[in-house]
């Protein structure tokens, strides 16, 4: 597959569509030095995107966030992102949303001058994990932690947040692993890399309390799900030790699903029963 830069078809830019090997920023962008970068994932299926206009929404509470304001409503954005699966021939594919600073009279740490920009991509992109959706990922745990909300603007999907993810997976995919799971700050175990962690005790599913980092809509939609099929669900803190006392395990998000996982760290856990109904039921969720 081409570089992600050399492809064909269109990306919506501000307002506009243009050639995909078009969509260009300056080097001197502000979001390329600091950050000031938001973004969604989202998946559509069967030419509809799951939980669309909730994704349009978070990405404009995450620019407010970041003190930067979206320049497009959540319907504005919602239609672009129609037009944009149309104009590309797409039904089955995943999107990305990404409002930043771009260039301008600023270029520092303050930039209230520099204009916000909004581009919309979408192309077609199987499972996130490749054979771990079906197999099992394994997990390394990463020697960075997840920071204090205090210090960070933990509710939003801001590009910045990122940093630590993407040292975390090289770091795990260079011992064979998938994916790498973070503790916290105080030490509880809070999420992957770019995904939602859940397990399985006694029938009963446990997932740690996201006060400190993302709440993911994929997440939010499986809590939902599972409590309508009957199962009890645990919002709570999880601490390390606890790990070897769960059965089963998996991880949501837009661009994982659900992902069973088979290992973190020393732990095993099977694809079991729970892990499966959750992921066919989610399957038929995203369908409906």
């Amino acid at each position: 597959m081409a570089n992600f830069d050399q492809r064909d078809g269109k990306i919506w830019m501000d307002g506009e569509m243009v050639d995909w090997r078009d969509a260009q920023v300056h080097v001197l962008t502000h979001a390329l030095h600091y950050a000031s970068s938001v973004f969604e994932g989202e998946r559509c299926y069967g030419g509809k995107i799951f939980k669309g206009h909730e994704h349009s929404l978070r990405l404009i509470e995450s620019g407010r966030l970041l003190d930067m304001p979206v320049p497009w409503s959540a319907e504005e954005l919602d239609a672009a992102k129609a037009e944009l699966l149309q104009v590309n021939g797409l039904t089955d594919a995943y999107l990305r949303a990404v409002a930043f600073r771009g260039a301008g009279p600023d270029m520092g740490v303050s930039s209230a001058r520099n204009p916000i920009r909004v581009a919309i991509a979408a192309w077609a992109w199987g499972s996130y994990y490749g054979d771990a959706k079906w197999q099992g990922a394994k997990l390394d745990i990463s020697r960075w932690k997840r920071p204090d909300p205090e210090t960070i603007p933990a509710a939003a999907k801001a590009a910045g947040l990122y940093m630590i993810c993407t040292m975390s997976k090289h770091a795990a995919e260079a011992k064979g692993c998938s994916d790498a799971l973070f503790y916290d700050w105080e030490g509880y175990v809070a999420e992957a890399t770019g995904a939602n962690i859940f397990f399985v005790k006694d029938g009963e599913i446990h997932t740690p309390l996201a006060d400190r980092f993302l709440n993911g809509i994929t997440r939010q939609s499986v809590i939902r799900m599972a409590v309508e099929m009957g199962f009890n669900v645990h919002e709570r803190r999880i601490r390390p030790d606890e790990l070897a006392g769960f059965s089963e395990c998996w991880l949501t998000g837009s661009a994982a699903e659900v992902t069973p996982v088979g290992q973190i760290g020393p732990h095993d856990y099977q694809v079991g029963q729970i892990t499966r109904q959750i992921a066919e039921g989610y399957d038929r969720l995203v369908r409906a």
